[in-house]
């Protein structure tokens, strides 16, 4: 059942359902997308995740509750739509394992280096949400035997382009800033650029492969 819930003063929170599941992302990009075509002139904002989607609203134009009374019925016509038949777009990244945390996740979890690599690099990942800092992608979800929770110290500055794990989720930081994930290698492409259209490449409910590259290829594709 979906939940409104007020998130401070200009803002309303959808929850729209209890758990993720592999099509929810796809179903709540195309829900934004209904949202701003029909109440567009009543919103400042809107943020989706993994499960919800957050919406900031121009308090000299409506309030929670009047929002939440618009949007009933797209909410209703939303539930029984079914979900989206237009393929995700599936990037395919490459990845240089050679982060700093990679043989401490190794240990934490019982596993090799090469292990790690493989059980990381071995599966499809989804764009749940996009947050945090501009074009930071939450991909999920991560094999069960490298759920981590997030480092006790987080570091101050995380270089651009690391690759990290948390719980069940993995991402990388497309500019340097402060993080605490563990990070297991580098990528060598830009993921978030102001001036390009889009800014950011992955869009949510996409699809991320990673491919292990060495150190040359990472180097190569970092001068392109």
């Amino acid at each position: 059942m979906i939940r409104f819930e007020p998130a401070g003063a200009e803002a309303l929170l959808l929850v729209l359902a209890e758990r993720p599941d592999e099509a929810l992302p796809l179903r709540i990009a195309a829900l934004a997308a209904r949202i701003r075509a029909e109440l567009g002139e009543l919103l400042l904002d809107l943020v989706p995740a993994w499960n919800t989607l957050l919406l900031h609203y121009d308090l000299l134009r409506t309030d929670h509750l009047q929002l939440a009374e618009r949007l009933a019925p797209l909410l209703e016509a939303w539930m029984d739509a079914a979900a989206p038949q237009a393929a995700s777009q599936l990037h395919e990244i490459p990845l240089w394992y050679a982060g700093d945390d990679l043989a401490e996740v190794a240990r934490a979890c019982n596993l090799t280096i090469a292990q790690v690599i493989e059980l990381h690099a071995g599966r499809e990942y989804r764009v749940g949400a996009i947050g945090f800092a501009p074009g930071f992608a939450y991909l999920g979800e991560l094999d069960e035997r490298l759920a981590l929770p997030r480092r006790a110290t987080p570091r101050t500055q995380v270089p651009a382009g690391s690759l990290a794990i948390a719980e069940r989720q993995t991402a990388i930081y497309p500019q340097a800033s402060p993080g605490g994930w563990h990070l297991l290698g580098l990528c060598p492409w830009r993921l978030f650029e102001a001036t390009r259209t889009p800014p950011c490449p992955l869009a949510l409910g996409d699809r991320v492969r990673f491919v292990p590259v060495d150190e040359a290829t990472y180097r190569r594709e970092l001068t392109r």
